[in-house]
């Protein structure tokens, strides 16, 4: 099979997150992993090569939190290299609901050190620049940028909290990849907007997450090819109390067992799943 996916268990402790997660999330999901006897969809981690032997989970934050919290020792994880061709990251932008649009954008009007300004002509959001830190798009269509004197990563990071911060709790949020209210008029009831994000690169992700910070939830985008889906697998040797490399060991003769007698397939071409 061609570049078949990097398994391995890991210590959970090891494992940093890079957004912020809905820990509301989190036991739910300890109920739907312990009812289910396996672990279906392994995370992804990719290692943050600085000597100190931890990785940043890409996908699967609220399962690697929900394996900490069951007080298990190791997570299995897909690990990725972070400069793999077959990995890219993008963004996604906020899509808002069931708020006034007026506190909408009167909300971030009001948030510590970001100026919210019409925007006179496209741009791009970005890192980088006085501007366009993020765009913002009223429900009617009007566009804003958000500025800020911040120069350094991490305050804009903490910026972008503050922005996400002002509507998160007040409102209903879902991650697009759109653009522009204009598609989204009649797929939303009472739309307030949507908040545009800059992109990150992978190296800022990995250095901001080894020293602790988070990004707002949900605007990070990976796409990771090949990916491990639907491995389920058993709880039981997650719960053991094995050594490392045991486990590491037993995970590799499963690995060739379920190849062996064909109970591993290789697709190709994107797919959709109707069973998640």
């Amino acid at each position: 099979m061609p570049d078949f996916p990097n398994l391995a268990f890991l210590p959970v402790d090891c494992l940093l997150i890079h957004e912020r997660h809905d820990e509301q999330r989190t036991r739910p999901l300890i109920l739907r992993i312990r009812a289910s006897g396996v672990l279906r969809n392994p995370p992804i981690a990719s290692p943050l090569h600085d000597g100190s032997d931890r990785y940043m989970v890409l996908d699967g934050a609220n399962r690697a939190a929900a394996l900490r919290e069951m007080g298990l020792p190791h997570a299995l994880v897909q690990v990725v290299e972070p400069d793999d061709p077959g990995l890219s990251l993008q963004n996604w932008n906020h899509v808002v609901w069931e708020m006034n649009a007026r506190r909408f954008l009167a909300g971030i009007r009001e948030a510590p050190g970001i100026t919210l300004r019409p925007l006179q002509s496209p741009i791009q959001p970005s890192l980088e620049g006085d501007c366009g830190l993020a765009l913002v798009h009223s429900c009617r269509g009007r566009q804003y940028t958000a500025c800020t004197q911040a120069q350094d990563l991490e305050t804009r990071v903490a910026q972008l909290n503050t922005i996400v911060d002002t509507y998160k709790d007040r409102a209903r949020l879902d991650r697009t990849d759109a653009i522009s209210v204009a598609p989204l008029r009649g797929i939303y009831p009472m739309l307030s907007g949507i908040v545009i994000f800059p992109n990150f690169k992978m190296q800022d992700l990995l250095r901001l997450a080894g020293r602790g910070y988070l990004l707002p939830t949900g605007i990070t985008r990976f796409t990771i090819s090949p990916r491990a889906l639907h491995l389920n697998y058993p709880l039981e040797e997650l719960q053991s109390d094995r050594p490392l490399e045991e486990k590491n060991s037993t995970l590799q003769k499963w690995i060739q067992a379920r190849i062996t007698y064909k109970g591993v397939r290789y697709y190709a071409e994107s797919t959709y799943l109707f069973d998640e």
